[in-house]
């Protein structure tokens, strides 16, 4: 027996060993009484969430709030999570200069107060070597109670943030934006979100009156490297520039999907894929004259998609979907209302979508003064074809129009939450595209005070509910809303925020997927048998 066959044995029993170890481990206070048969559910210890730059105009005034669920812990006391500017490792010089400078403003500071914990900007503090890391900008330190904090500036970076222990679970961070002229002014809101691997958006466009980026923000001590591919209505559409981008450690990076393809638009569905590393993607989209939002990445691909949460005052309404298979997919198209499930007259009678190519279908003033969903599945006779899909949507007339994007999201199967709401503005859509389904949302203490208010809502099957969600008692700040279901059927949720300025009806809509605060760990026992 050979030295290489000594060191390969070796290695798989120190491998069998650890990972026993690991198996057996569960979070102090944790229920670990699961049988082989049934996983248990035990709450997350780790999460992150990127923030991208939120805007170059001189008239953006950004909002974070940052919030954890009360209740979704089981780890304990301790824990943090925290938020901080996106930037590479400083040298040792500029290390020393903003030393010195932090140390200045922290005397000038002195303690937080109110309900910001970093203030409009976020300096660097002093470097330890290449482990420097930026200042954090929003710190929570309990669960049940948001942060909240602002950024007024052309240059404010992008977020890497990181949450542990009981603050873990359901971590959740709202980026809201206000610019009010220019292009781009409108209301841009996003929900941070989690790295990954990769991200399906339909609704971008490459078209001459919009100005989309793609943001990538790469949250690793090592660099990424991603691929942008687009897709318009004829297939691929052709870039040299797309693949092998760049994603520094701890950095972000615009792409302009224009400067990608010389192929103007007006419906492109953009796929990010990494072949190295992890990156957030999110895709700002600005119109010349409909304002402009950020369009989240779309649920991933599957036959039958729920687009909940448009507004009951919507004067436009477009739908695009890509099927990333090797079928073509036929849909149903259909609008649960508040009353129930139509198929929309401005529908045709299926939707027909390529494999590989994107298709759009213009719905107009669909919902007709009801607040309402659109719901695709397959056509009578056709095939389990899985698709992404997202909706832009349009409120106002004239030259007071904006702009907002919903993709396709899946049920809240556990809690997912909205974190940034205000005293005015808010609603919330249910929408229940099979069987009746109940949901207990929670208003939560206020930023800066008042006491967490409980509801709940039943949803009829194949409707829609839009509702003015409930509001703390004694409200101060912004406050977040937590859905949870209950009994009965799958519930879909979106929150739309709207601030009208100047005439013009802003608004942004967050969709609520299951925040993933919860995992299945099987229950495993000591076999030594595999040392033998």
């Amino acid at each position: 027996m050979n030295r290489t066959t000594l060191s390969l044995i070796a290695a798989a029993t120190a491998l069998a060993a650890v990972t026993g170890f690991a198996a057996v481990s569960a979070p102090d206070g944790a229920d670990t009484t699961a049988t082989t048969k049934t996983p248990a559910r035990l709450p997350v210890e780790r999460s992150s969430l990127l923030c991208p730059a939120p805007s170059t105009s001189e008239l953006a005034e950004t909002a974070y709030t940052s919030f954890t669920p009360a209740g979704a812990d089981g780890s304990g006391t301790g824990g943090t999570a925290e938020l901080a500017p996106s930037v590479a490792p400083l040298d040792d010089a500029a290390a020393a200069d903003d030393e010195k400078k932090d140390d200045k403003d922290e005397e000038k500071d002195g303690e937080e107060t109110g309900d910001t914990a970093g203030g409009d900007g976020a300096k660097e503090p002093a470097a330890d070597g290449a482990d420097t890391k930026a200042k954090p900008f929003l710190a929570l330190r309990e669960p049940g109670k948001p942060v909240s904090g602002t950024m007024n500036t052309s240059d404010a970076p992008a977020l890497v943030g990181t949450a542990t222990g009981r603050l873990a679970p359901g971590w959740t961070t709202q980026q809201t934006t206000t610019i009010t002229g220019g292009e781009g002014r409108g209301l841009f809101g996003t929900s941070c979100t989690p790295p990954d691997t990769d991200f399906w958006f339909p609704g971008a466009s490459t078209d001459e009156a919009r100005q989309d980026y793609v943001h990538l923000t790469n949250p690793d001590d090592t660099a990424a490297v991603a691929d942008v591919a687009l897709y318009g209505k004829e297939g691929t559409l052709k870039s040299d520039t797309g693949e092998g981008i760049p994603v520094p450690a701890r950095s972000s990076v615009p792409v302009l999907l224009s400067t990608l393809t010389g192929e103007a638009e007006p419906n492109v569905t953009v796929h990010v894929s990494t072949r190295t590393g992890r990156v957030g993607a999110v895709v700002n989209a600005a119109d010349e004259k409909l304002g402009g939002d950020w369009l989240a990445a779309s649920a991933d691909p599957a036959p039958r998609v729920v687009l909940p949460g448009i507004p009951s005052d919507a004067t436009s309404v477009r739908l695009v979907v890509f099927a990333p298979g090797e079928d073509d997919a036929e849909l149903k198209v259909r609008l649960a209302g508040e009353s129930g499930t139509i198929v929309p007259a401005s529908a045709a009678e299926t939707l027909n979508v390529k494999s590989g190519m994107t298709a759009s279908l213009d719905l107009g003033d669909v919902t007709k003064g009801e607040a309402g969903s659109v719901l695709l599945g397959p056509a009578e006779g056709a095939g389990e074809t899985p698709v992404v899909a997202a909706l832009r949507v349009v409120r106002g007339k004239g030259t007071d129009q904006e702009v907002a994007f919903i993709p396709a999201t899946g049920p809240v199967t556990e809690r997912a939450t909205a974190a940034d709401n205000r005293a005015k503005g808010s609603t919330l859509s249910l929408a229940a595209p099979d069987g009746t389904g109940k949901v207990k949302v929670t208003a939560s203490a206020g930023s800066g005070g008042g006491e967490q208010v409980v509801k709940t809502y039943t949803v009829k099957g194949g409707t829609t509910q839009a509702v003015s969600p409930p509001v703390p008692q004694g409200l101060k700040g912004s406050y977040a809303l937590t859905v949870e279901p209950e009994s009965g059927g799958p519930v879909h949720a979106a929150r739309t925020l709207a601030l009208t300025q100047d005439g013009v009806p802003m608004f942004t809509v967050q969709t609520l997927p299951d925040d993933r605060g919860m995992v299945s760990v099987p229950a495993t026992k000591e076999d030594l048998s595999v040392l033998k």
